[in-house]
């Protein structure tokens, strides 16, 4: 083994020419090109993030048929309501909510009585207050009418009793020939999707979906949501059509309306238009299918559709509470075990009750309304006017 001591100085490595960059410092230049890479890289990385959302934004800018809605004048479309008392007019205040929230471009009009004022006199003058509020907020044009009314026959047991009937006020928006179209649609709605996309359907007087609920027996158009092209003589014939049925039964805006445009209308697919609540309380869905093989999904429904109409009679509408002694009758049933403590299978239940319950807080949190006490249930009798006495001795002959 040697001996003594190893060098101060050591051996020297003969490192090869390709390698020698490798273990010599890094020149400063060579770390600031790093650095610079890595910025640039970063910088691509944050510009990527940033431009991507934008792309899928365009894309849900879109209408529902494709057509973006940049470069349209949207001053030349509206959508439609009127108010005749202050539960419709709260109605008309949430749509127009939905509608805002929903992105929709177009004009909002809204027809009122014209003794209503917006003259906010009291904390509890609560239709000013929701004119105004539809005036500032939700870019309303409001429109000061006589609200006009019919009084409309019964059946015949009901003879006596007088109905009068506002619906054809939805006629008002034929009048308004400034705009090139408009889409009225009833108030006691729950919109999931704005309707922009409609105004562009091909030239026509009137779009309608028909009354899926009553098919296959009639074939029959729902007013429910109504495509329409402003016309002064339209609007002078659905008028004149209306008091000249007066007192006829059950001659409202619906028949008035298929009575004229049955055989000219455009007819718009019901499935991906409107859903009844009623609808999810049925056990044969074929009606809304158009079909008796396609399966019912209540989520599915309520993504494909635009809104959802309450309509669940004898329940009252769904500002009003239901009678506790009715709702059992009506709620939607389980799909499994009905009725038992096993019960399930019952989401269109959930759905069924978390529609109304969704329609009513919106109704406490934008109107600050609460719900109308529950009616009588059952309803008392109705007040019926005595038929004439008759001398029965009057026709009989002496002996």
């Amino acid at each position: 083994m040697p001996t003594g001591t190893y060098p101060k100085v050591p051996r020297s490595i003969n490192v090869p020419p390709s390698n020698s960059q490798h273990w010599n410092p890094r020149p400063r230049t060579f770390r600031r090109s790093r650095i610079l890479a890595f910025v640039a890289l970063l910088l691509l990385v944050l510009v990527w993030y940033s431009h991507g959302p934008t792309v899928e934004v365009k894309k849900k800018n879109k209408l529902r048929n494709g057509l973006s809605p940049d470069g349209v004048d949207w001053s030349r479309y509206a959508y439609s309501q009127y108010a005749t008392n202050g539960a419709y007019l709260c109605n008309s205040i949430m749509a127009f909510d939905a509608l805002e929230k929903l992105g929709s471009k177009a004009d909002r009009i809204l027809f009122y009585p014209d003794n209503w004022d917006l003259e906010v006199t009291a904390s509890d003058d609560r239709d000013s207050q929701l004119l105004v509020m539809a005036r500032d907020n939700y870019r309303v044009k409001l429109i000061p009418m006589h609200m006009q009314s019919l009084k409309a026959k019964g059946k015949e047991e009901d003879e006596w009793e007088e109905t009068w009937d506002f619906s054809i006020n939805k006629f008002l928006a034929w009048n308004q020939t400034q705009y090139e179209r408009v889409i009225h649609f009833d108030s006691d709605v729950t919109l999931f999707q704005h309707m922009d996309d409609l105004f562009f359907l091909p030239e026509t007087p009137v779009a309608m979906p028909r009354a899926y609920w009553e098919l296959p027996k009639t074939k029959k158009l729902t007013s429910v949501l109504v495509v329409l092209k402003p016309s002064n003589t339209e609007y002078e014939a659905l008028m004149h059509a209306s008091y000249t049925s007066e007192g006829q039964v059950h001659r409202f805006d619906m028949e008035i309306l298929n009575d004229r445009y049955q055989d000219s209308v455009m007819v718009l697919p019901h499935r991906g238009s409107i859903l009844l609540t009623g609808e999810l309380r049925n056990e044969d869905h074929s009606n809304y299918h158009g079909n008796d093989y396609d399966y019912w999904d209540v989520d599915e429904a309520l993504a494909e559709t635009r809104f959802v109409h309450f309509s669940d009679w004898p329940l009252p509408k769904p500002w009003i509470m239901w009678p506790n002694n009715l709702l059992p009758e009506v709620l939607p049933k389980c799909k499994i075990k009905p009725g038992t403590p096993d019960e399930a299978g019952c989401r269109d239940r959930e759905v069924w009750r978390a529609l109304y319950d969704d329609f009513r807080t919106r109704r406490k949190d934008i109107c600050r309304l609460l719900s109308v006490p529950a009616p009588q249930w059952p309803p008392p009798p109705k007040m019926t006017k005595p038929k004439p006495k008759t001398d029965d001795k009057k026709d009989k002959k002496g002996p």
